[in-house]
């Protein structure tokens, strides 16, 4: 089990897990996750890991399908500026790998902006800790587990 499994089943909520080979050669995790579960990319969301302009991380949780606005994930989180985190200071932040970026059972608790297409999806697809590995829950306990909030922050 990963955090963010043990994260949902301690909170009780209405999960499902989804498991797929990953391959290492794969050049974008979320892309692949879509393929391979036969997704709509709209539905399925990749975790990233940004860094406001008060050094803090923040995590954006935006379509496959779509990009990230960082102004817009800036303004989301009260800042000026947000840049994407490097990569080792998101993995030690998070405890998960990138690709396997979870938005739940993060070592810290870190603002979450969920892109408000979610709520449009009765379920939704996060990564559940590794790579190969999806979650599909409601939107509405991401953003409860998460203490999260739902902006437009893709484009």
């Amino acid at each position: 089990m990963t955090p963010a499994i043990n994260a949902l089943k301690k909170a009780k909520a209405i999960h499902q897990v989804h498991q797929y080979h990953h391959d290492p050669n794969s050049q974008s995790y979320g892309e692949e996750a879509v393929e391979k579960m036969g997704q709509d990319p709209q539905r399925v969301f990749k975790t990233l890991m940004v860094k406001l302009d008060s050094k803090q991380l923040a995590v954006a949780v935006v379509p496959v399908a779509a990009k990230l606005d960082l102004k817009a994930m800036a303004g989301a989180c009260g800042a000026k500026k947000a840049a994407m985190a490097e990569q080792q200071e998101a993995e030690r932040s998070t405890g998960y790998i990138l690709g396997g970026i979870s938005p739940l059972g993060q070592k810290k608790r870190l603002p979450t902006v969920v892109n408000s297409s979610a709520e449009s999806f009765d379920t939704m697809f996060v990564s559940a800790g590794r790579r190969g590995l999806e979650i599909e829950l409601a939107p509405a306990d991401l953003i409860r587990l998460t203490s999260g909030r739902l902006a437009d922050i893709a484009k």
